[in-house]
Parts: C-alpha cells; sequence; structure tokens
C-alpha cells in the first residue's frame, strides 16, 4: 500500500511539473515545438495503456496549439486515473456484490 501511495504521489508531482513546463512556452513561444511530443511520450510513459495512449494526444495538440497550452493536462489525468476511475471502480464492486 505505501509503494503504490509513493507511486501515486510521485505521479501527481510529476504531473505538476510536467504542466509548468509546458507553461514556459508562453514566455518563449517555440518551446511548443520541443515540448508537444516530449509531453506526449511522458504521457505514455506515466500511464501506459490505452488511457495513457489516448491521454498522450490529447497532450501533444493541447501543447502544440497556441493558446490552448493553460489545461494542466498531467494533472487532470492523475485525477482521472487515481480519483474519478477509483470512486467508479468502487462503485462498481458494491453495486456487484
Amino acid at each position: 500500500m505505501t509503494s503504490e501511495k509513493s507511486s501515486k504521489n510521485k505521479k501527481l508531482l510529476l504531473g505538476i511539473l510536467f504542466d509548468l513546463l509546458g507553461y514556459v512556452s508562453y514566455v518563449f513561444p517555440p518551446f511548443d515545438f520541443v515540448w508537444a511530443p516530449l509531453s506526449a511520450y511522458l504521457m505514455t510513459r506515466l500511464y501506459p495503456g490505452r488511457k495513457g495512449k489516448i491521454a498522450a494526444v490529447i497532450s501533444f495538440v493541447e501543447e502544440a496549439l497556441p493558446m490552448v497550452d493553460i489545461i494542466p493536462t498531467f494533472t487532470l489525468m492523475w485525477f482521472y486515473t487515481f480519483v474519478f476511475s477509483n470512486s467508479k471502480a468502487k462503485t462498481q464492486v458494491k453495486t456487484n456484490k
């Protein structure tokens, strides 16, 4: 349990850091040319599987489009994975018993 919790916390901290890196393009716009594909790659590494691939495409598009990269994609993905999906799974388990 402790390892799982530290992994969740690590992903949250990395996600916040990566979201902050995305804001660099407001100061230095060419950064998006490097950051958009890198953010997609990092998203697939943090969240493997189908959900990670979908989030990677969203992250790439969000970072590549001007003025849309204010959205904290990594942090939102963390909430989706560890808060919303877990509560949905718990609800399904309770109704199946």
